[in-house]
């Protein structure tokens, strides 16, 4: 029964030291001194019974403590804790990628080397899109985790199960925190194992890569497609790139004059700053691409302010019928054509494809005298992927 006390009985002198029951978990508490203030009472499944105040009587009304018990009893009833909740009310809430990035911060002494903590800040901002990462941590759902992971679970089973642990981490740490409450919608056991295929083991090797024979024809089909996820995809063909440092290409890494594109060295993989020669041809497709400049992004994406999705290439390559290989491959088909087909030096091979050798003075010299070796390397790739010839003069 609900509504027991009237606000005249709260006021009266006469009740006694104790607990007067409202109704639903609510009493007045009246302490021996005759101060009166406001409990909520209740007892969560399996546990233990649980109190919280709420506030002084009269200050806090009969009216007001009701409607505050009716609150607090909705939230027993979804499975919520009430102290819990009204103490994540007082705090500040965090959006997702502020929540990663406090994450990172704490933990940045725990990681294994300068790669593994680039491989932790590039997945959480590459993969977890602009919603989810302005979304506050407490309300990220698991609608949210499946729109970053599932993308790249059929593709990138390794790196989509990363990207789900990191994001359970960071939002097991904010309920750490007190940001948000609940089961964690990233978990895998009992939750995410339920709507997600079971996880490939590991497959250690080559990406599958396409034969160099075959790539010339290859590249005729992907010009003629509009897509920027094709123009995209020419570009990397073109300088042996890695996904990640394409996809995040921004204008400002551009020297049009010197044809120069600098990558940061947050964006590659050995942490170096990397400068890739253009040839001709890749200079051309940023050309294009600049004349309906769209953001701080070359290859932009459908969504403001953001680049392609890290799939969109993968996507592409399905449904031109060429998936039986790998985006990552063509930097082996590079490798292959300039083993089996020029008689350039391995380290300038190495060098175009951002693969470290040696000692660092010995990278520093390479890097004052090897640029234009690879760009005349390159230049000479671009033409046998457009139908040029072979060898390398």
């Amino acid at each position: 029964m609900l509504n027991k006390l009237s606000d005249v009985k709260c006021r009266s002198s006469r009740l006694g030291a104790g607990r007067h029951s409202d109704g639903g978990g609510l009493y007045l508490l009246v302490s021996k001194a005759g101060t009166k203030s406001w409990v909520f009472m209740w007892t969560p499944p399996g546990g233990k019974r649980r109190e919280m105040g709420l506030g002084p009587f009269p200050a806090v009304g009969l009216g007001d403590a009701r409607r505050a018990a009716e609150e607090s009893r909705a939230m027993v009833a979804a499975g919520l804790d009430p102290i819990e909740q009204s103490r994540m009310a007082k705090v500040e809430i965090p959006t997702f990628g502020e929540a990663s990035s406090k994450f990172l911060a704490d933990i940045e002494g725990g990681f294994r080397n300068e790669k593994h903590r680039r491989q932790w800040h590039m997945t959480l901002e590459t993969y977890c899109d602009a919603e989810m990462r302005a979304k506050p941590v407490g309300d990220i759902s698991t609608d949210d985790v499946l729109r970053a992971v599932q993308p790249l679970w059929a593709t990138k089973n390794e790196t989509a199960s990363r990207l789900r642990g990191r994001i359970e981490r960071v939002l097991d740490y904010s309920k750490v925190k007190g940001w948000r409450s609940g089961e964690n919608p990233a978990l895998w056991r009992g939750h995410l194992k339920n709507v997600l295929p079971p996880r490939r083991k590991l497959q250690r090797g080559h990406h599958a890569a396409m034969p160099s024979k075959d790539l010339p024809t290859f590249m005729v089909r992907l010009q003629k497609s509009e897509a920027m996820a094709a123009r995209a995809l020419e570009f990397l063909i073109l300088n042996a790139s890695r996904s990640w440092e394409v996809l995040g290409a921004r204008w400002e890494e551009f020297d049009f004059e010197d044809k120069i594109w600098t990558v940061p060295a947050e964006r590659m993989k050995p942490g170096v700053e990397h400068q890739v020669p253009l040839s001709d041809a890749a200079l051309a497709i940023v050309a294009r691409l600049a004349e309906h400049k769209v953001g701080d992004y070359v290859f932009f994406g459908q969504r403001t302010g953001r680049p392609l999705s890290s799939s969109s290439m993968d996507m592409l390559m399905r449904r031109m019928k060429v998936h039986m290989y790998t985006v990552h491959g063509f930097r082996s088909t590079f490798r292959d054509w300039a083993g089996d087909h020029t008689e350039v030096q391995r380290e300038v091979i190495e060098a175009a494809l951002s693969h470290l050798i040696g000692t660092a003075t010995e990278r520093a010299y390479r890097r004052s005298t090897a640029l234009a070796k690879r760009r005349k390397l390159m230049t000479t790739w671009a033409g046998f992927c457009n139908g040029g010839p072979t060898q390398h003069e």
